[in-house]
C-alpha cells in the first residue's frame, strides 16, 4: 500500500487497459488544440528498459522546505504541483476538471520544467547523480535510498545530500521521473 509515482505506457494513456487515462488524454488534447498545438501521443518508438515506479514513502518535510528555500512558486508547481507529468514543454500547468488518484482534478505539468527545477535542487544539495540509479524498473531509487546503498555511498561522496536522505530521495525521484518521461516519451502519474 502507499503512493507510487509510475510511468504510463501508450495503451494505458489511451485507455486500452483497465484504469486507463483516456479521459485525461482527450481533455489534454482539447487544451493543446485550443493553444494551436498538436495532440500529445506517448512515444511508441523506443521501449524503455523497464517501467518507472517509485514508492513515495519517506516523509516529505525536508524536501518541501528545500523547495520553498530554493525554488520560486512557479518552479515548485512545475516540480510538485502536478498529478500527471508529460514530456511536453508547458509554461504553466494545465488544470483539468477530472478526478485523479488523489485529487478532485488533474493537473498536468511539463517534464522539461520539472527537470530544470529538480536539477537545480540536485545542485543545491550536491546530489551525486552518477552514483544514483537511473531506475527503469521497480523501485530502483526507493531500494537504493531505503535499503542502505545511499548510506554506504555517503562516506565516499560527502555533501549536503547526506544530511537528509529523505530529502535527497525526493530530489532524485523527481529528477529521474522527469528524465524518464523525456527520454521515453511517457507520461508519469501517481497511483
Amino acid at each position: 500500500m502507499g503512493v507510487y509515482l509510475v510511468s504510463i505506457d501508450r495503451r494505458e494513456w489511451f485507455g486500452e487497459e483497465e484504469g486507463g487515462h483516456a479521459d485525461v488524454a482527450s481533455a489534454l488534447d482539447g487544451v493543446l488544440r485550443g493553444r494551436g498545438l498538436p495532440p500529445f501521443e506517448p512515444s511508441a518508438s523506443e521501449d524503455p528498459p523497464g517501467w518507472f515506479e517509485e514508492k513515495m514513502a519517506p516523509p516529505m518535510t525536508g524536501f518541501d522546505a528545500l523547495c520553498r528555500a530554493h525554488r520560486t512558486p512557479p518552479e515548485q508547481d512545475a516540480l510538485l504541483g502536478w498529478t500527471t507529468l508529460v514530456p511536453l514543454s508547458l509554461d504553466t500547468p494545465i488544470t483539468l476538471p477530472l478526478g485523479s488518484a488523489y485529487d478532485d482534478e488533474t493537473v498536468i505539468a511539463g517534464a522539461p520544467q520539472a527537470l530544470a527545477a529538480a536539477r537545480r535542487l540536485a545542485g543545491a544539495i550536491g546530489l551525486p547523480l552518477d552514483a544514483i540509479p537511473e531506475t527503469g524498473g521497480n523501485l530502483g531509487l526507493t531500494l537504493w535510498f531505503l535499503e542502505g546503498d545511499a548510506r554506504r555511498t555517503a562516506p565516499t561522496r560527502p555533501g549536503p545530500w547526506t544530511e537528509d536522505l529523505d530529502t535527497a530521495f525526493y530530489v532524485a525521484v523527481y529528477l529521474r521521473a522527469a528524465e524518464y518521461s523525456l527520454r521515453y516519451g511517457r507520461p508519469m502519474t501517481y497511483s
